[in-house]
């Protein structure tokens, strides 16, 4: 095997967060694809069960272990999920059917529909927004399944379409052309999801958020 196919090979297995050997995940992903074989058509029918059938929600954030699985994500009972969440659940569902998947992270400036948690965090500069990337027609595509349709509507932004072909990543613009979205800092790309990483930036961060105990219950380590 070339040294190539082998990097890639690593993007096929499950890992502790990207649990896609989970029989739930497994069901799920045969039920969407249904019978389709095009690799390109697959990432694009379950990036969009992803993006739309798991809300948006950035406000209700738990850092334990077992809650960041993908399999775990799958089956919460509201169906909500933050950007990492659901990147890492499209990963899973990828790597089901022998799509190699990975996540790749960011800080951004302007991030959709959390005014509420940049007054808390106290500064428009959310770390670690994630996104999947997807090996298809030998090359890496990223997409974003984080913000479902009808929060963009809400938002007044474009949702983010994905075509298999071509990176979707962020809505830079609203539809009355003001800024929304600026991408500042690129961590690069993770075959299963950098936890201590993630807590450990959190904290530096955002050290006040976490000197209550009110606070520290938002985010369960």
């Amino acid at each position: 095997m070339k040294n190539a196919e082998l990097g890639i090979e690593l993007y096929l297995h499950p890992t502790y967060f990207i649990d896609s050997e989970q029989p739930d995940i497994q069901r799920y992903v045969k039920n969407i694809i249904n019978g389709e074989i095009d690799k390109t058509k697959i990432a694009i029918k379950l990036y969009y069960a992803i993006r739309d059938g798991w809300r948006y929600n950035p406000y209700n954030i738990d850092l334990s272990h077992k809650a960041m699985k993908a399999s775990s994500i799958f089956n919460r009972e509201n169906k909500q999920g933050y950007c990492i969440e659901k990147a890492c659940l499209l990963a899973a569902c990828l790597r089901a059917v022998n799509i190699p998947a990975r996540l790749c992270f960011f800080d951004v400036r302007n991030h959709i529909g959390v005014e509420k948690l940049i007054e808390i965090l106290k500064t428009d500069v959310l770390v670690f927004h994630a996104c999947t990337e997807i090996y298809l027609n030998e090359k890496w595509v990223k997409a974003t399944p984080a913000f479902n349709k009808e929060l963009c509507e809400h938002l007044n932004v474009d949702t983010l379409e994905f075509d298999g072909e071509n990176d979707s990543i962020f809505q830079q613009y609203d539809h009355n052309g003001g800024q929304f979205m600026e991408y500042l800092n690129d961590y690069g790309s993770f075959h299963d999801v950098p936890h201590d990483m993630f807590v450990r930036l959190l904290h530096q961060k955002y050290a006040h958020f976490f000197q209550t105990q009110e606070q520290k219950a938002m985010y369960k380590v």
